[in-house]
C-alpha cells in the first residue's frame, strides 16, 4: 500500500502495536492522538495531536493518507465529549470526513468489538456503547470508501489464547484475541484485496499464526450492501 498510513489512537495500547507493525513493514506512519509526545514512537514516524471530537483538528493529520487506522478507546459517558456517541460515532465520521477532504479515498480499517449486535449485553449501559459502535459501522459501511471492519474479541497481551487466527462473521461467538493478533489484522487488511469490504469477529486458539492472511479473508462473505455496489471485491 501506497504511504502514509495514519493510526488514529496510535498512543493507545493496540494503536502502538499497529503503529510498530507498519513502522517495521516500511510504511510511512502518522500517529494521531490527543498526546502523541507522551509515548515513544519507532524512528520516522510523524506524531500528529488531534481530536476526533473536534473534526477541525483532524485535517492536517489525515491529509493525503493512503490508508486509515481507527483503534479508539470509547467513553462511556451517558452523553458529552466522553460518551460513545461523541467518540465512536461521531468521531468516526469525522475522521471520515477529514481523511477525504481532498478527494482521497483512503483504506480505512475500523476495529470495533465483539458483541456490537447484541443489544441486550450489559456492555450496552455504559451509554449505549454497542449501539453507537454499530452505527460508527454503519458509518463507515456506508462511506463509499474501501474499508474493513474488525471486530476483535476481548483483548489479552498474555499468550493463553493461542496464536492461530479464527475469523469469524454474525457476530455470535465469544473468546480472547491477542492485540499482537489484531495489530498484524489490521495491517494485512490495508494491504490484501480481500479484506475489502468484510467485516468479521477475530478470535486466537491454539496453533500457529497464519503467514498468509489472503486465504482467510478469502473464505469470508463481502457485506452486503457492498456486493451490490461492486465493492466487495
Amino acid at each position: 500500500m501506497q504511504s502514509p498510513i495514519a493510526v488514529v489512537g496510535g498512543a493507545g495500547r493496540l494503536g502502538a502495536h499497529i503503529t510498530h507493525r507498519l513502522a517495521e513493514q516500511g510504511h510511512q506512519v502518522r500517529v494521531v492522538s490527543r498526546d502523541p509526545q507522551g509515548v515513544r514512537l519507532p524512528p520516522g514516524v510523524e506524531p500528529y495531536r488531534a481530536d476526533i471530537r473536534y473534526a477541525a483538528t483532524l485535517t492536517p493529520a489525515l491529509r493525503g493518507c493512503a490508508g486509515v487506522v481507527f483503534t479508539v478507546e470509547p467513553g462511556t459517558a451517558n452523553s458529552g465529549p466522553d460518551s460513545p456517541e461523541a467518540t465512536m460515532h461521531d468521531g468516526v465520521r469525522n475522521v471520515l470526513a477529514a481523511a477525504t477532504e481532498r478527494g482521497e479515498r483512503p483504506h480505512v480499517v475500523l476495529v470495533s468489538q465483539i458483541y456490537v449486535t447484541r443489544r441486550d449485553h450489559p456492555m450496552n449501559s455504559y451509554g449505549r456503547l454497542l449501539d453507537w459502535r454499530l452505527r460508527g459501522e454503519d458509518a463507515l459501511r456506508t462511506s463509499g470508501l474501501p474499508y474493513t471492519v474488525i471486530r476483535p474479541s476481548w483483548l489479552t497481551d498474555e499468550p493463553f489464547a493461542g496464536a492461530r487466527v479464527r475469523l469469524e462473521q454474525e457476530d455470535r461467538g465469544n473468546g480472547w484475541v491477542s492485540r499482537t493478533a489484531v495489530a498484524e489484522a489490521c495491517v494485512q487488511a490495508l494491504v490484501a484485496p480481500e479484506a475489502r469490504g468484510r467485516t468479521f469477529e477475530l478470535y486466537n486458539e491454539p496453533g500457529e499464526a497464519p503467514r498468509d492472511w489472503a486465504p482467510l479473508f478469502r473464505r469470508l462473505t463481502p457485506d452486503r450492501m457492498l456486493a451490490r455496489s461492486g465493492w466487495g471485491g
